[in-house]
């Protein structure tokens, strides 16, 4: 009788590594590009299997090929689309370290971001690992595990999810992340106004004045000094806007 039962758990084992290892994939802290494959899928791999004696009770595996496949990809699809919305939200800080650079005129110093493989402003790249460093030391992630957890209940199999409520949840996540990133920066927008309309000021009260010459050290001094001065408001936003979303997940 054991034995008769193994075709089902390992179909049951394998629907649920097909959501688990998307989430783990793109979840904030343990699903970054610095992190090895293996050790990632290590975990997607044991979360699964502590997830299989709760998904039995709720995924009920189709006896035709068809609508197997069917179901894996729509487990496949929600962990793409839980995940996605979390990495929306992560990308307000490279937005706003965007806004940051371009307010200090250091828009042109661009790295590789480790997280992502891409070129980005320097300013960015440093925000962004920050951001990652503090979800770990704040245990956002264990929020992130327990969304995934809770993702059968919030978003039960059954085949593909609904497109329209796929595209809510993305225009929702894309909206919420590009204005926390606008929130983030804030500082750095009002002091670049206020910055650039004084070294207007000066330009016209003194025409002989290499302003350019003037601002560029300036800005890039103001900047760094506001910079040190918002970075623990910054983040503390930034978190608490990303614990709340994950809560959201997990039906809290």
């Amino acid at each position: 009788m054991q034995i008769a039962i193994l075709p089902e758990i390992s179909t049951v084992f394998m629907l649920v590594f097909a959501r688990v290892g998307t989430l783990v994939m793109l979840m904030p802290g343990i699903g970054e590009r610095f992190i090895f494959a293996r050790a990632r899928l290590a975990l997607a791999f044991f979360m699964a299997l502590m997830l299989v004696p709760m998904a039995r009770s709720v995924l009920r595996p189709p006896a035709d090929v068809g609508g197997l496949i069917g179901l894996l990809t729509g487990e496949v699809l929600i962990g793409l689309v839980i995940g996605v919305s979390v990495r929306l939200i992560m990308a307000c800080l490279q937005t706003a370290g965007a806004i940051v650079a371009q307010t200090m005129g250091l828009g042109f110093a661009v790295t590789v971001d480790p997280t992502g493989g891409l070129q980005n402003p320097s300013i960015g790249n440093f925000l962004t690992m920050l951001g990652i460093t503090l979800i770990l030391t704040t245990d956002l992630h264990h929020i992130a595990i327990a969304a995934i957890h809770e993702s059968y209940r919030l978003l039960p199999p059954g085949g593909l999810p609904e497109i329209g409520d796929v595209m809510a949840m993305a225009a929702m996540a894309a909206s919420r992340g590009f204005a926390l990133a606008v929130q983030i920066s804030a500082p750095f927008i009002v002091f670049g106004l206020l910055f650039n309309i004084g070294l207007g000021l000066l330009a016209r009260m003194m025409p002989q004045l290499q302003v350019f010459f003037l601002a560029i050290p300036a800005s890039i001094l103001g900047g760094m000094l506001v910079l040190l001065s918002v970075m623990g408001v910054m983040m503390g936003v930034f978190l608490n806007d990303l614990g709340d979303f994950l809560r959201q997940l997990t039906g809290n």
